[in-house]
């Protein structure tokens, strides 16, 4: 029987399609080149080869995008006509579940499925993403932790799973830890943009934005490569950290260049922007006609239906760009769509629409609605959507509504709560500042 390079056995595969699988699997890991390209050569040299259809309906069904949601079912029903071994019988079995908005289900099934194949290095991989999207921080940890006793250093995509545990770490708020693995990760694996991107990520949260630019600039040639799926997203990082610092014309000159030039019609990448320019509106600058195209592109992506994250930053550019009926369609369909019962739906309805309500409240000037919607919508971490630093931007919202809104009592206290988390961010000490209130011993105003 053909095998995978940890060993799992390939249904329908010839050594010329494995060769190709193993490649789009690296491709996959690193989020460099282009594995479907390799998966359909796989599949041209062997149709009948199991995984190289899985894998491909894994990379379409992660996307949370409509169209490639439907294409990923559209492959998911030719696997299911193949000969297929009971591994990869539990792969598609999660892959409906999660084509289906059944996020939690789908990460759940895939839980059992790595305890079962632990080198499986692509349910592992697909089920982190899944504990991503669905922001699950302990799954993000625990499911690395739960096999990396059965790897070993010399086992082909050790490193990658080092990088995963990382971004786990991090995001569990275990950051020493992230740091160290993050950083072992990528001296074994250069390329490894997700390992690269977990120290960014424990940069951010601790509020060191020089080091988090020297970082990204030091190992740019790296994840910046035209064929990286993650650069825009790094990108993004590097814009924060300029942010924080007060440094706009780079975060300017970033947006206009690497992140929005090539005008990307991926959803992580358009998220990426749309947080971006509503950072820069919350900071007081204009930003021009920037929303409007953002606003056009979001068109075929936010349905009110596949994933409500991304419909939530569709709605920033459709505030900026004035596009009151988008909004309103995105917010009915998530109060209609109670049937089917899923992830999806209860994400919406229960958190993006408070979350739409109060950025729609906070665009129109009206603060005190729009700390009602956010304070209780931003405890969404565990739930819905994104990392911690994507999901800061609810707080900074929140925040400046009630510097805004003259809400001194919840402005003063907001402040404290960033501050104590990051007390040497500039953006946090200013609005101890503006809230009208003097800095804390040791805490110097900016």
């Amino acid at each position: 029987m053909t095998t995978d390079k940890q060993g799992n056995s390939l249904s329908g595969a010839t050594v010329e399609a494995a060769e190709f699988f193993d490649e789009a699997v690296e491709a996959f890991n690193i989020y460099r080149g282009d594995p479907v390209a390799l998966l359909d050569n796989a599949i041209k040299a062997a149709p009948d080869f199991a995984m190289a259809h899985i894998l491909k309906a894994h990379l379409f069904g992660l996307a949370t995008e409509p169209d490639a949601t439907s294409e990923a079912k559209a492959i998911l029903c030719k696997a299911k006509t193949l000969r297929l071994s009971d591994r990869e019988v539990s792969h598609v079995a999660a892959l409906d579940l999660v084509t289906e908005g059944h996020w939690t289900a789908a990460a759940t099934a895939l839980d059992r499925h790595n305890a079962r194949y632990p080198h499986d290095l692509v349910a592992l991989q697909s089920g982190h993403l899944m504990d991503f999207f669905r922001a699950s921080a302990r799954g993000l940890r625990d499911r690395i932790a739960r096999v990396l006793p059965k790897w070993s250093p010399d086992m082909p995509g050790y490193s990658i799973l080092l990088g995963m545990h990382a971004f786990g770490l991090e995001e569990a708020g275990d950051y020493a830890r992230a740091e160290e693995m993050g950083r072992r990760a990528v001296d074994l694996q250069p390329l490894d943009c997700w390992a690269h991107h977990a120290v960014a990520h424990v940069m951010e949260m601790q509020g060191r934005a020089e080091d988090g630019i020297g970082w990204m600039i030091a190992r740019e040639p790296h994840w910046s490569g035209d064929d990286n799926f993650f650069k825009v997203h790094n990108w993004w990082h590097r814009s924060l950290y300029h942010l924080d610092l007060g440094q706009v014309d780079e975060v300017f000159a970033l947006y206009d260049g690497p992140i929005r030039e090539s005008r990307s019609t991926l959803a992580i990448d358009m998220v990426d922007a749309s947080a971006l320019l509503w950072r820069l509106h919350l900071s007081g600058h204009d930003v021009g006609e920037r929303w409007r195209e953002l606003a056009t592109t979001w068109e075929n992506h936010a349905d009110g239906r596949t994933y409500p994250f991304n419909d939530w930053h569709a709605v920033m550019a459709y505030l900026g760009t004035g596009r009151q009926s988008d909004v309103e369609r995105i917010v009915r369909a998530y109060r209609e769509n109670r049937a089917d019962g899923s992830d999806a739906a209860e994400w919406g309805r229960r958190t993006a629409v408070p979350l739409i309500e109060g950025f729609v409240a906070f665009w129109r000037g009206d603060y005190q609605a729009a700390a009602d919607h956010l304070y209780g919508a931003r405890y969404i971490a565990n739930s819905f959507g994104g990392s911690h630093a994507q999901r800061d931007i609810v707080d900074w919202t929140l925040t400046e509504a009630a510097i805004r809104g003259g809400l001194t009592g919840l402005a003063e206290a907001l402040a404290n709560e960033r501050l104590a988390l990051k007390p040497h961010s500039p953006v946090n000490r200013t609005f101890l500042a503006r809230a009208g209130v003097s800095a804390t011993p040791g805490l110097k105003a900016a």
